[in-house]
C-alpha cells in the first residue's frame, strides 16, 4: 500500500509520452515515459526474482567452490559425473546476469569458470589413456562427444552475453572455433576437403578414429558404493555395463552440429568472415545430405564422406536413430536417439545468414519421420528410432522433436499449431492472462526449494561427485527468459540465446535490466512484438537501451504508443523512464535482417 500511495503522488508529473530525436547511448531514436502507472504485480515479482536469486546462488558458491573457484567434490573424468557436470553447476547464471541480476552473478561464475579450467587441466586419469596428461588441455576437454560438449560449454556459450568484450574470452571464443575449423595442428578434428568432422568424439587433442571402449567413457575404476551415482548404478561393473554398447564414434555425426556454436560464438565478437563462411559450408553439407538421405539428418556419415559408410547404415553411431542400449541398473532396452542436439547448428546458421531454409529444412523432417507412421493395434503410431530392421520406437503423438524451436524461428501459424497447448504460448495468445504471476511464483519457490535441500547437503566434498550439486542450484531463469526477452529457454545443447527483445544499462554499462525496471513481452509475431516497460523507482528515473534480438538480429522498424507511431529503422530504441512511470510499446520489426553482434551498444562502430 505504501508503495502504491507513493506512485499515485507521482500522477500529476506522469501524464504522456514524449518523443525525442536525442542519441542516446548508441541508439539513433529514443522515447520518455512519462506516463504513471501503478505497479503490476508481474513487475514486482519481477524484480524480487532478480534480486532473490544473487543471496541464494552465493550460498551455493560459497558452500560447494573454494577461494580458488575450484568445484569440492571427488574429480573424475566420465560422461556420467565428468568435466562436463563440474562446470553445469553454473548453468543459468549468465543469463541471470544478463537479465539484470546483481554484479556478484557475473563475479562468482567467472570466477569459478577460471578455477574449473585450472582444476580439469591439472586432474589427470591412470587408465583412460585420452586424459593421462590433464582431462583439459588448452583450455577445453580433450575429448568427448557434443551431447556433452555442449552441457559443459553452457557458460562459456552464454557468458559472452555479459563480458563480449573481455581480452580473455575474445581470444578463447576464437581459438575454440579454431579446434574445429582444422586451424590447430594438434586437433585434427575437421576434414575441410570433405567438409566434416572426423569423429563424435573430439576436442583439444584430436578425433577418437578407433573404436570406443566402456572405460573411455566412464572413466578410471573407483568405489561406486562411497558416493551417489546419480544414475543409479551401484557398482563399477554397472558403470562399464552402462556404456558396453557406445563403441561406434568414427565419422560424422549430427551430434557435432552443436560445435557450430564455437564458430558462431567467434563471428559475433567482430563479423569475422571466415567463421560465417566455415559454419555456413559446414551446415549445407548437412542440408545436402538431408536431401540425399529423405530428408532426414542421418547420425552417421563416413569419412570418405559416404552416408552410413560401405553399408549404409545412415542411423548408425552411439547416440543416433538407432541407439538403443541396454541399461544395467533396468535390464532394458532404451531409445537414446540424441538428434534434438542438431537443432543448435540450424539455429546459428538461421542466426548468421537470416535464411528460412534451415527452418525449412528441419519442418521438412518431421514430416518426413511422422510420414512413417503406421496402424498397430488400431491405433495410428509413430516413430521415433530407425535400425536394421527400419522404423521403430513407435507411439502415439507424432514425432516433435524441435517443433517449439521451428515455430519460434518461423513465427508460422501452422508451426505453432503442432506445438499443441503450452503455458507460456497461452499467455502469449490470450488464453492464460494470469501466466505471468503463476510462473515468477513458481520459480520463487524453486529457489526457495533449492536452497532448503542444499543446507540439507551434509556430504563431505570427498565423497560428492560433480554432478550431485545439480539439483541445488538456485538460479532460476525459466519466467524472467520468457516474459522479459520473449525468449526460449537455453538448452542443455550449449546454444545460445533466442530472444525477441535484450535489454542494456547505458548507465552503468553492462546487459540487462536497470535497477527497478521490468519488462513484459505480451505478444510475439512474425512483425511485431508487444512490451511493457516499467520504472519501480518512485524516486529515480532510469534508462534503457532495448534490443531487437538476443544479438542485434532484428531490425526495429517503428514504435507505436498511444495511438502515435514512430519510426526506429535500427537493432536499437533507448527509453528513458520517469519515476513510477510506464507504457506499453508496440514495436514492428524484420527478424534476422542484420548481421549479429554479441557486442554491447557502446562498444559498436556507428
Amino acid at each position: 500500500m505504501t508503495r502504491h500511495l507513493t506512485f499515485s503522488r507521482l500522477a500529476a508529473t506522469c501524464s504522456a509520452l514524449l518523443i525525442t530525436g536525442a542519441r542516446i547511448g548508441t541508439s539513433d531514436v529514443s522515447i520518455r515515459i512519462d506516463t504513471r502507472m501503478d505497479p503490476p504485480r508481474w513487475a514486482v515479482l519481477e524484480r524480487r526474482l532478480l534480486a532473490d536469486n544473487v543471496p541464494a546462488c552465493t550460498e551455493f558458491f560459497k558452500k560447494y567452490f573454494d577461494d580458488r573457484g575450484y568445484l569440492q567434490c571427488f574429480v573424475r573424468w566420465g560422461a556420467n559425473d565428468g568435466p562436463d557436470d563440474a562446470f553445469e553447476n553454473f548453468n543459468r547464471w549468465p543469463e541471470l546476469h544478463a537479465l539484470g541480476a546483481g554484479d556478484e552473478i557475473l563475479q562468482m561464475y567467472s570466477k569459478g569458470h577460471e578455477g574449473l579450467l585450472r582444476q580439469y587441466t591439472e586432474a589427470r586419469t591412470t587408465d583412460v589413456p585420452i586424459a593421462r596428461q590433464g582431462m583439459y588441455y588448452n583450455e577445453f576437454i580433450v575429448q568427448s562427444d557434443w551431447m556433452h560438449h555442449g552441457e559443459g560449454l553452457q557458460l562459456f556459450n552464454r557468458m559472452g552475453l555479459s563480458i563480449p568484450t573481455d581480452a580473455t574470452y575474445q581470444q578463447r571464443a576464437r581459438r575454440f572455433a579454431g579446434l574445429y575449423m582444422a586451424e590447430d595442428p594438434q586437433a585434427p578434428n575437421y576434414d575441410p576437403v570433405r567438409k566434416l568432422i572426423r569423429s563424435m568424439q573430439n576436442g583439444s587433442r584430436g578425433p577418437m578414429l578407433r573404436k570406443a571402449t566402456a572405460l573411455d567413457w566412464v572413466g578410471d575404476p573407483f568405489d561406486v558404493n562411497a558416493f551417489r551415482a546419480e544414475h543409479g548404478e551401484s557398482t563399477f561393473e554397472q558403470f562399464l555395463a552402462h556404456y558396453q554398447e557406445y563403441t561406434d564414434v568414427v565419422g560424422d555425426h549430427f551430434l557435432n552440429l552443436a560445435a557450430t556454436t564455437l564458430a558462431t560464438n567467434a563471428y559475433l565478437l567482430a563479423g569475422e568472415e571466415k567463421y560465417k563462411t566455415w559454419l555456413v559450408d559446414y551446415m549445407d553439407g548437412w542440408l545436402d545430405r538431408m536431401k540425399r538421405n529423405g530428408s532426414i539428418l542421418p547420425s552417421f556419415v563416413d569419412l570418405d564422406g559416404t552416408i552410413g559408410g560401405p553399408h549404409g547404415k545412415w542411423w548408425g553411431n552411439a547416440y543416433g536413430w538407432g541407439f538403443s542400449p541396454v541399461n544395467p541398473v533396468t535390464g532394458a532396452r532404451e531409445d537414446r536417439n540424441r538428434i534434438q542436439w542438431a537443432l543448435a547448428g540450424f539455429n546459428n546458421a538461421l542466426l548468421v545468414t537470416g535464411n528460412q531454409k534451415y527452418v525449412d529444412a528441419w519442418r521438412t523432417m518431421i514430416n518426413a519421420v511422422n510420414s512413417h507412421a503406421r496402424e498397430i493395434d488400431g491405433r495410428r503410431q509413430y516413430p521415433s528410432m530407425h535400425g536394421a530392421n527400419g522404423w521403430y520406437g513407435w507411439r502415439t503423438s507424432p514425432w516433435n522433436v524441435g517443433v517449439l524451436d521451428v515455430w519460434y524461428w518461423s513465427q508460422k501459424p501452422e508451426d505453432l499449431a503442432r506445438v499443441g497447448r503450452f503455458g507460456w504460448g497461452d499467455f502469449l495468445s490470450g488464453q492464460d492472462p494470469a501466466y505471468p504471476e503463476k510462473a515468477l511464483e513458481r520459480d520463487l519457490k524453486s529457489i526457495r526449494e533449492r536452497v532448503s535441500a542444499l543446507r540439507r547437503d551434509t556430504t563431505p566434498p570427498e565423497k560428492r561427485l560433480a554432478d550431485n550439486m545439480l539439483d541445488h542450484n538456485p538460479a532460476a531463469t525459466e519466467s524472467l527468459v520468457q516474459l522479459m526477452w520473449g525468449a526460449l529457454m537455453p538448452g542443455r545443447s550449449g546454444g545460445l540465446v533466442n530472444a525477441r527483445l535484450r535489454y542494456f544499462d547505458p548507465d552503468r554499462k553492462r546487459a540487462g535490466l536497470p535497477e527497478d525496471v521490468a519488462a513484459l513481452v505480451s505478444e510475439l509475431s512474425d512483425t511485431r512484438t508487444t512490451v511493457t516497460l516499467i520504472n519501480l523507482s518512485p524516486a529515480h528515473a532510469r534508462t534503457v537501451i532495448v534490443q531487437g534480438g538476443g544479438y542485434g538480429e532484428h531490425q526495429l522498424l517503428s514504435v507505436t504508443h498511444g495511438g502515435m507511431t514512430t519510426p526506429i529503422n535500427s537493432p536499437l530504441l533507448t527509453v528513458r523512464l520517469n519515476p513510477g512511470c510506464g507504457r506499453t510499446l508496440a514495436v514492428t520489426m524484420r527478424r534476422y535482417a542484420n548481421t549479429p553482434t554479441v557486442l554491447h551498444p557502446w562498444h559498436r562502430a556507428r
